[in-house]
């Protein structure tokens, strides 16, 4: 189980993400929505601790992420295993060495310095490629791959991390509508298959509604719904995105429920 206690990040005066406070049963698709600027990148790099709270507290398994420092603090960024926007793949290494890039954490620095990567690392490397049909890919550059080609490498050096939770900061953000479709493919298959809890980042309301069993809404930096993505109503919706409405909510509207109401910002909408 994955807890966030009234997480807050301040940047000065401003509150990028402001007393948000869930909590995640193990094997979900959760999927974190709302405008550009609503706080979901910085929500997502404090889960990881690539950024520190401000205040509030993040626990997993009993353990509280936020306290953790040195290996222990290494140990957990292998068991969150992120996906960026941007890939972030070393562009003149091949594909086959960006994926052990996951395998870090496991094996001493020496190791990776001298390339001398153990045999059944890079057979785990050879079969996460292989599980999204890339394997053939292995001794390219990566800088030689499509967008959504760079996506599933990154994806799988994700993937031999060997995470408990992967946190996907918008991973198809750049890509085609279809290696979108290959991309959200391949987390839900992770999460299906693996039973891997997925955090993913999204701003497109279709995908989110498609992929994702509970949905999370941010907007000013606090979480304003929190429910099934069925509760999300049009009605709602807007209320999240207000401006950006109409670029987000593809595909035919979807009627109010009976009786739904919109929730008022900083109050969480239950399902």
């Amino acid at each position: 189980m994955l807890v966030v206690e009234g997480l807050t990040c301040r940047f000065g005066t401003k509150a990028a993400v402001d007393n948000a406070s869930f909590s995640i049963a193990p094997g979900s698709f959760v999927g974190v929505i709302g405008r550009s600027g609503a706080g979901k990148s910085t929500l997502l790099r404090m889960i990881n601790r690539l950024a520190d709270p401000t205040s509030g507290r993040i626990l997993f398994e009993g353990t509280d992420v936020t306290a953790l420092r040195g290996k222990a603090l290494r140990q957990w960024r292998a068991r969150s295993a992120m996906i960026f926007q941007q890939f972030n793949l070393v562009g003149r290494l091949d594909v086959l060495t960006n994926v052990l890039m996951g395998r870090l954490a496991q094996i001493p620095s020496w190791r990776s310095l001298a390339q001398a990567w153990p045999e059944q690392d890079r057979a785990l490397a050879m079969s996460a490629l292989d599980q999204f049909d890339i394997a053939q890919l292995a001794a390219q550059r990566a800088d030689q791959l499509s967008g959504g080609q760079q996506q599933r490498v990154a994806i799988a050096r994700a993937l031999v991390q060997e995470p408990d939770i992967i946190l996907a900061d918008e991973p198809i953000a750049s890509l085609d509508p279809r290696n979108t479709r290959i991309v959200m493919d391949a987390l839900l298959r992770i999460n299906k298959h693996f039973g891997i809890t997925v955090l993913c980042n999204l701003h497109s309301l279709d995908l989110a509604r498609t992929y994702c069993d509970r949905l999370v809404g941010m907007a000013a930096g606090r979480v304003v719904f929190d429910g099934a993505p069925a509760a999300l109503t049009d009605h709602i919706a807007r209320e999240l995105y207000d401006l950006e409405a109409n670029d987000v909510m593809g595909g035919a509207p979807m009627p109010a429920s009976d009786g739904a109401t919109v929730p008022a910002l900083g109050t969480a909408a239950a399902a």
